[in-house]
C-alpha cells in the first residue's frame, strides 16, 4: 500500500476556464522524499490542498495510506502531517504548549504528549526555546517548530508546502538537514512542494515536474537531468531586452526555449556546435555577461515549459 496515490485527479475552481490541476497521476513509496517542482501557479499547493482534504478535488481517487481523502477526510487527517510556507502555531501559547496540545488533540495521552514534545524539541535544536512564545522566534526557528508540531502525532506522510519560503539560506539549510533526519529517523513518506530548483536537487529521490495543472516529467533528479543531457543553458545579461532579439533566437536551428525576466534572457540550446557564438553575435554590445552552464534540472524544466523556474 502506498502512504499516497493519485489517480486522475481534476480540480477546477468555480468560473475558472482552465482546471487548477489536471488529470494527474502520481504514487508516493514509503520512505520516499518526493518532490514537486514547479513555479507559482503550476498546481503545486492545490495538488498537495487535494492531499490534505483542504481542497476537494472536481474528481479522480485520492488515497492517504488506504484512505479513500474524499470519502474520509478526517481519517485521513490522523495519518497526515502538514508545514505550510505560513506560521500556524498558536500565537497564545510557547513552543512546548503548541507541540503538547496539538499531541492531545490528536488522542495522545499526558505522558505520552509530554515525553514525545520533549523528544522533538530536543530533535530539532528547541528543547532550550520550549518556554519562548512562538511571537519572539526567528522565521528558521518557528519552522522548525512546525515541523515538530507536525510529527507529533507520528504521521504516515508528512506534506512540506514551500517550507522554505522567505527563509534566509542558513536556514534554509538547517531544515534540509532537519528533513533529511526526519525520513531517517521516523522512516515517513515526505511531499515537497517547492519552487527552489536546488531544494529539489538536494532532497528528493524523486521529482514531478509540474507545469499549467500537469505532471510533465516524473523521476529521479539524476535522470530528469541526463534527459537534457544533449543541450546547454546560455544565460545572457544584457542592457536591453528587446522582443526582436528574442525572436531571432527562436528561430535559430538547434535552439529550444527561450526565456526572458528583465534583463536577463536563457536560451536552451539542444545542438550546440555553433550556435553558442552564432547567440553571441545576435546579442552584439548589448551584452553585459555570458554564462553556460551544463545539463541541469534547470535546463530540463526550461526544455520542457518553455520558461524558467522563477519566472
Amino acid at each position: 500500500m502506498h502512504p499516497l496515490a493519485l489517480h486522475d485527479v481534476i480540480k477546477r475552481y468555480p468560473g475558472a476556464h482552465t482546471n487548477a490541476v489536471n488529470g494527474i497521476d502520481l504514487m508516493v513509496e514509503n520512505g520516499e522524499i518526493f518532490g514537486l517542482l514547479g513555479p507559482n501557479g503550476a498546481g503545486k499547493t492545490t495538488t498537495i490542498g487535494i492531499a490534505t482534504t483542504r481542497v476537494r478535488p472536481t474528481s479522480g481517487t485520492v488515497l492517504v495510506n488506504g484512505i479513500d481523502a474524499r470519502a474520509h477526510p478526517s481519517g485521513v487527517k490522523r495519518h497526515i502531517g502538514v508545514v505550510t510556507q505560513f506560521n500556524t502555531l498558536d500565537r497564545a501559547c510557547n513552543v512546548v504548549e503548541n507541540l503538547y496540545f496539538h499531541g492531545r488533540f490528536f488522542g495522545m495521552s499526558r505522558r505520552s504528549a509530554h515525553t514525545r514534545a520533549d523528544a522533538l524539541l530536543e530533535r530539532f535544536g528547541l528543547s532550550e526555546r520550549a518556554g519562548t512564545m512562538v511571537a519572539q522566534l526567528s522565521g528558521g526557528l518557528a519552522r522548525r517548530a512546525q515541523l515538530a508540531c507536525a510529527l507529533m502525532h507520528h504521521p504516515e506522510v508528512l506534506f512540506l508546502d514551500e517550507p522554505t519560503t522567505g527563509l534566509d539560506p542558513q536556514s534554509r539549510i538547517a531544515l534540509w538537514d532537519a528533513v533529511r533526519e526526519i525520513r531517517a529517523a521516523e522512516g515517513m513518506a515526505v511531499v515537497l512542494t517547492t519552487h527552489y530548483i536546488e531544494e529539489a536537487d538536494a532532497l528528493c529521490d524523486r521529482v514531478a515536474i509540474m507545469h499549467a495543472g500537469s505532471i510533465l516529467v516524473c523521476d529521479t533528479p539524476d535522470q530528469i537531468k541526463r534527459s537534457s543531457s544533449d543541450g546547454v543553458l546560455v544565460t545572457l545579461r544584457l542592457r536591453h531586452v528587446v522582443p526582436s532579439f528574442l525572436d531571432q533566437l527562436r528561430a535559430l536551428d538547434g535552439v529550444g526555449a527561450v526565456d526572458a525576466d528583465q534583463n536577463t534572457v536563457r536560451v536552451h540550446i539542444v545542438a550546440a556546435d555553433g550556435i553558442v557564438a552564432r547567440v553571441v553575435a545576435l546579442a552584439g554590445p548589448e551584452l553585459r555577461d555570458l554564462r553556460v552552464a551544463e545539463p541541469s534540472l534547470e535546463t530540463a524544466f526550461i526544455a520542457l515549459t518553455g520558461r524558467a523556474l522563477a519566472a
